[in-house]
């Protein structure tokens, strides 16, 4: 089953794209973790947020595959403990076979994505910076693709 992590934001430093590169090519077992980046909105001093997560969710929006699971990466959303979001990742390779996952930028997702999609995901009620989130979502697939397989990196 294929995951795209699609996320707002372009040129992350080196670490973050290191550490999403590990555990992205750790992930096996019949899963694979793609990411893609979206450039974000350009922010002014007097801006608009909402213009900013419209513009961003436009440009998701072009990346979405129709018969994709579409889950936001949203403070507001559901908190799944690992085992939970293993199941998760069970049931879409079973119903679907494709998940894309949605991080936005710094202002977070519009309004109209998070009412779209297919579920909600939050992965804490902290606020952590987004090019972060990549690397905490890659360890997460790969902890719950490890779980599904009774590999031993995942122990309660």
């Amino acid at each position: 089953m294929r995951i795209d992590l699609i996320a707002a934001g372009v040129k992350p430093p080196a670490w973050v794209k290191d550490g999403f590169a590990e555990y992205s090519k750790r992930v096996g077992g019949g899963f694979s973790l793609e990411l893609t980046e979206v450039a974000p909105a350009k922010r002014a001093k007097s801006g608009n947020v909402a213009a900013y997560r419209a513009d961003e969710w436009r440009r998701m929006q072009s990346h979405l595959m129709p018969d994709a699971h579409v889950v936001a990466l949203d403070v507001g959303g559901q908190p799944w403990s690992t085992e939970g979001f293993a199941q998760q990742l069970e049931n879409w390779q079973t119903r679907v076979g494709r998940a894309q996952l949605l991080v936005g930028g710094p202002d977070g997702l519009d309004p109209e994505c998070l009412a779209s999609v297919n579920a909600r995901w939050s992965l804490s009620p902290l606020t952590f910076p987004h090019f972060l989130v990549r690397i905490l979502v890659a360890e997460q697939v790969y902890r719950a693709v490890s779980l599904l397989q009774n590999h031993p990196y995942h122990r309660a």
